[in-house]
């Protein structure tokens, strides 16, 4: 039996019109956003190969990169010198992290998760911020959630009723989670950021060489499963945690033509609203946003039957292999979704794109 088609297309009502006027040129694109969702973003890889490596090359603008966590991390390595060696670094020692999970307990501590990922990073950027920072084109954005009140510092218990507290206020009214977690982005070269502030809480500092780790490490500082980085330099003091947190897929204002790589059609505002199904559907803001996203048909085909995700580590626990081996085979057969986009974008069909 054929596999399914990988790919689907979706876009906002305004990104529909440019699409029928001007199909899709590199030169259209003006941000690329870059979602939190752990492992699922392994699954865009092979598109990220492909956009940074070979089609956005072929265009001289410049554009906003906007990432948080895992797409902090992915949109940092884009702008890194020879980015499909880069890209494939990644997949790599993204796929092979392990945490050893101690005799008796049923998962690592959140220092040693931290203090293993933190040499990760170091491992993977050292001596090549600049490369980042630099960039002849890519503005890159890291996106990370600042804790204010009951979550300005982390606290065995302030934290967790903090974070309560933060679930109550947003389910209520998104707004006003404001008031414990703050979006904190932090921008290399200057650039100012290519979305509106005003729907949420938002402190926008600069990306530098100082605070370049410490940014991304918070950006991907998921709360009791890593530590929350303090006092991040050149930045408001307190705890800083994993952007998804206030920002979970970027559901953002974004001014100019979206290109948004995504391993699933929906836009999640913030993590907290993972189960809140009415913040799901997509708002004005995404009017001008094309959405490349796996076709769940397809994803069924994948081991497990799934995107690898957070619950394979539980899943495999110290059998590093295992999980590996899963991940490995989910890279592979991603390499179908490159390769339809690029087949599209040769020859865009407009009765492939769905609304979004």
């Amino acid at each position: 039996m054929s596999r399914p088609a990988a790919l689907h297309i979706y876009a906002g009502p305004k990104a529909r019109a440019h699409l029928h006027q001007n199909g899709l040129a590199p030169q259209h694109v003006d941000v690329i956003p870059a979602a939190a969702g752990g492992p699922k973003g392994l699954i865009l890889g092979a598109i990220d190969r492909f956009l940074f490596g070979e089609w956005l090359p072929r265009s001289q603008q410049p554009i906003d990169l906007v990432g948080a966590s895992i797409g902090a991390w992915r949109m940092a390595t884009a702008c890194l010198d020879q980015p499909v060696q880069a890209f494939e670094r990644l997949a790599h020692d993204y796929i092979h992290q392990h945490y050893e999970v101690p005799e008796g307990q049923k998962r690592p501590s959140a220092q040693q998760v931290s203090d293993e990922f933190g040499r990760s990073l170091q491992a993977f950027y050292g001596g090549r911020v600049g490369e980042v920072l630099s960039h002849s084109r890519y503005r890159l954005h890291v996106v990370t959630s600042r804790g204010r009140g009951l979550l300005a510092r982390e606290h065995g218990l302030l934290t967790p009723l903090g974070y309560a507290g933060a679930y109550v206020l947003n389910a209520t009214h998104r707004p006003w989670m404001g008031t414990l977690l703050e979006r904190v982005v932090f921008s290399a070269q200057a650039a100012a950021l290519p979305f509106g502030q005003h729907d949420f809480a938002t402190q926008h500092m600069a990306l530098n060489e100082r605070n370049f780790m410490q940014a991304l490490q918070a950006s991907c500082s998921i709360p009791f499963v890593l530590k929350a980085i303090h006092d991040i330099a050149d930045a408001p003091g307190g705890a800083y945690w994993d952007g998804g947190i206030t920002d979970y897929h970027l559901h953002l204002n974004y001014r100019g033509l979206v290109l948004y790589p995504h391993f699933q059609k929906a836009v999640i505002p913030g993590w907290l609203d993972k189960a809140l199904q009415w913040r799901h559907g997509a708002s004005p803001f995404l009017d001008n946003t094309i959405v490349l996203a796996p076709n769940p048909e397809w994803v069924k085909t994948l081991p497990n039957g799934k995107l690898p995700d957070r619950t394979d580590f539980t899943t495999y626990g110290n059998d590093l292999a295992a999980r590996v081996k899963v991940w490995n085979q989910a890279t592979r057969a991603s390499e179908q979704l490159a390769e339809e986009l690029a087949q599209w974008l040769d020859k865009p069909d407009l009765a492939r794109v769905q609304s979004l």
